[in-house]
């Protein structure tokens, strides 16, 4: 899969998330807020985990040595 699917994928379950959150837990204004925010920050966290992780191995900063030979 590429980065942007995976991105949509992302995009996706953040929506979800959030959408379980407000039919799930409706308490009021700002604790609705609040669980929001939690969600959102926790997705936009695992994708930027993903994107580093991901983009971190297109263009490494160590190059292998062959050894040997």
């Amino acid at each position: 899969m590429g980065f942007w699917v995976t991105t949509v994928i992302f995009l996706l379950a953040g929506v979800v998330a959030s959408l379980f959150t407000l039919l799930c837990c409706n308490r009021g204004p700002s604790t609705n807020l609040f669980h929001l925010t939690l969600v959102t920050t926790a997705v936009i966290c695992c994708w930027m985990m993903y994107a580093i992780v991901y983009l971190a191995q297109m263009k490494p900063l160590i190059n292998p040595i062959r050894s040997g030979e």
